[in-house]
C-alpha cells in the first residue's frame, strides 16, 4: 500500500480516496507545476509554470527557448526538495510543443524522463 494520494483525485473500487506509488506521485507533482497557471491557487499566487497558456500561442524556436528556462525554473523552485532537474528539453515540431523532463529523485537516486503534454479532456 502506498502512502501517496492519487492525483487527479479519484475513489478506487473499495470507495477509498486512490492511492498512487512514489514514481507515480513525483511525475504527479511535476505535472501540476507545469499545468497550474500563476495565480490559479489563491494562496499561493505565483505557483505554477502555465504551459496552458501557450496552447494559443504563435510556436517558434523562440518560444521553446523561452518555455524550457520557464519550466527549468519552476521546477527548480518549487520541487528542489523533491527532484534534480538535469534536463528541460522543450522541442516544436509542426503545431506542437513537446517538454522532456529528466529528474533525478533525491530520496533514492532514481533518474526518470517524462514527457508532459496537456491534459486531455474526457
Amino acid at each position: 500500500m502506498s502512502g501517496h494520494l492519487d492525483f487527479p483525485f479519484s475513489f478506487d473500487a473499495r470507495g477509498r480516496a486512490a492511492t498512487t506509488e512514489t514514481d507515480d506521485h513525483v511525475r504527479d507533482m511535476i505535472h501540476q507545476v507545469l499545468f497550474t497557471n500563476p495565480g490559479e491557487r489563491v494562496n499561493r499566487p505565483d505557483f505554477g509554470c502555465g504551459l496552458l497558456r501557450l496552447v494559443f500561442a504563435p510556436n517558434s524556436d523562440i518560444l521553446a527557448s523561452a518555455t524550457q528556462f520557464t519550466v527549468m525554473a519552476a521546477l527548480q523552485r518549487w520541487l528542489a526538495d523533491v527532484v534534480h532537474v538535469d534536463a528541460v528539453n522543450v522541442t516544436n515540431q509542426d503545431a506542437e510543443l513537446h517538454v522532456d523532463v529528466v529528474y533525478t529523485r533525491l530520496t533514492d537516486g532514481t533518474r526518470q524522463e517524462d514527457r508532459f503534454a496537456a491534459p486531455r479532456v474526457t
